[in-house]
Order: C-alpha cells, then sequence, then structure tokens
C-alpha cells in the first residue's frame, strides 16, 4: 500500500487497483483539525456510510468495493473505486440553520435559492433545497450559486449533480424520519469513475456530514439538539477561539458527550447495536 493523501479526518492509501479509505477519529470544526479525537468516530462513520450506500444503491452508483481491507484498518475502512471527484460540495437542505440561516437573515436566500419570508432558526423549509458550495483546499468552502455549478461543471452534469443529491437527501431524510431522526441538512461528494459513470463517494448521510435532530425536541425558533458535531461547535462558540489553528482541546466530557450522540444516531437509524 502507498498513502496517498490526508485529509482532515480520513486517510487515502493506493492498493493495486483500489483506494483505502480509512476515516480517524480525527474531529474539524471550520476545517480546522481539532487536538482532540472522539474515540470510535472513525468506524462509526465508516460503518454508517457503509449502511446507507446499501440502501441508497437503487437510486445512485456508489465507489464501495468491499470491506476487505488490513486487520489495522478494521471497522474504520472501506476498499472503493478511485474516482476524479468533482470539484463541488454538494448539499441539500430540509430544514434552515447553520451558515444557510446567515444567509437568509441577511438575504433572504440560500445559495442564491429565493426562500419564503419570515422562516426561523429550525424552520422546515416547503421543499428540499440544492444548495452547493466550493471544495477548498485551504481555507472555508464559500456558497456558491446552481448558475456557478453550471459554469465550472456543465449544464447537464450540474443538473445531475442536483438531482442525486436531492433524491439523496429525500430518501435519507424518510428512512431517518420511520426511526424518529430529522436530516436537517446532509453533504454528498460525487467523482467519475473509470467508466464516465458519476458515481457518489467520500461518506454519506453520517454525523460529520450531516446534521441529525430528534424529531420529538424539535422546535423551531431556537438551536435544535443534535445528534452531529453540532455539540462540539455549541461548545467551542462559548471558548473565544477565532476558529484559526490552533484549535483548543476538547474537555472528556464534551468527547464523551460527542461520543454517546454519534453512537445513538448510528443506533436508531440503523437499528443495530454498537460494538467497538
Amino acid at each position: 500500500m502507498k498513502h496517498i493523501y490526508a485529509g482532515k479526518v480520513r486517510e487515502l492509501y493506493s492498493d493495486g487497483d483500489d483506494i483505502l479509505l480509512v476515516a480517524s477519529d480525527r474531529i474539524s470544526l471550520y476545517d480546522v483539525v481539532m487536538p482532540t479525537p472522539i474515540p470510535d468516530k472513525g468506524k462509526l462513520l465508516t460503518q454508517l456510510s457503509l449502511w446507507w450506500f446499501e440502501h441508497l444503491s437503487e437510486i445512485v452508483p456508489n465507489h464501495v468495493v468491499s470491506t476487505d481491507v488490513p486487520e489495522e484498518f478494521a471497522g474504520r475502512a472501506i476498499r472503493v473505486k478511485p474516482l476524479k471527484m468533482v470539484q463541488v460540495e454538494c448539499i441539500a437542505r430540509g430544514y434552515l440553520t447553520g451558515l444557510g440561516l446567515k444567509e437568509y437573515q441577511k438575504q433572504g436566500t440560500v445559495s442564491g435559492v429565493q426562500l419564503p419570508p419570515g422562516l426561523v432558526e429550525g424552520s422546515k423549509l416547503p421543499e428540499p433545497i440544492f444548495t452547493p458550495t466550493t471544495k477548498a483546499t485551504e481555507g472555508h468552502d464559500e456558497f456558491i450559486t446552481f448558475d456557478d455549478v453550471i459554469a465550472q461543471e456543465g449544464r447537464e452534469t450540474a443538473e445531475r449533480l442536483r438531482e442525486l443529491t436531492l433524491a439523496i437527501y429525500r430518501a435519507g431524510a424518510e428512512r431517518a424520519a420511520e426511526n424518529g431522526i430529522i436530516v436537517a441538512d446532509t453533504k454528498v461528494e460525487f467523482g467519475w469513475d473509470a467508466d464516465g459513470v458519476l458515481t457518489l463517494g467520500d461518506e454519506v448521510l453520517t454525523s460529520d456530514s450531516s446534521r441529525f435532530w430528534p424529531a420529538d425536541r424539535w422546535q423551531p425558533g431556537r438551536p435544535q439538539f443534535s445528534f452531529d458535531k453540532q455539540y462540539v461547535r455549541d461548545w467551542v462558540s462559548g471558548t473565544g477561539w477565532d476558529k484559526t489553528p490552533p484549535a483548543p482541546e476538547i474537555p472528556a466530557d464534551v468527547v464523551a458527550t460527542t461520543r454517546a450522540r454519534y453512537i445513538e444516531v448510528y443506533e436508531r437509524i440503523t437499528g443495530r447495536t454498537w460494538t467497538a
């Protein structure tokens, strides 16, 4: 194997014709890797992604080849097809929160999509919307419009990206709702395989790429209880950190609560009991 890439959370290794996608326990906020890991996080992300890849396979092809990986990576790695990644972060939103809320409060839009007046934090949108961002190698991703995606990727590809992103979101939100989980938004990534097929890559509908809320605690007009890394975002917002390296150490109680929430949403969505 040859190590070919180190991301904020994942490591990539070349192994023959395949790529090993290995999820670490690192957590990143505002594109900065925090110094404190969340135990089992990489395995939880990997196993939840695998569950979703299987359940979404009729909607979109994905990059999974197998879970046949070296023992040292067991549980946290997937053997995948190499893809030529599309340089767009594809985001679907069904609820108003996060950076989307901030843009809406300023302009009444998110990524150029006009929304009705009077929405508040946590409001359900009339229908899910496609709100792409840049895929920055340094610094922060920035909102772009659908027309920007057309200019970069061509109309046919842009329309397919929007169609698939919204289809994944709708299917995922419907499935999660059966278990009392709201998927407020989610980020997915696509690439072209060797045959020129647009393929779902990276991760899908995990606690790092999505906002998960318990349906029975949803209340528009205030911050929501989250089963994702929003809990760490909320903690760090009170530290005075300026969102540039170095990031502060995460306290043990915040680590433990974050891990517990990752486990709970995994178990509620999949119906499986987590065993590390």
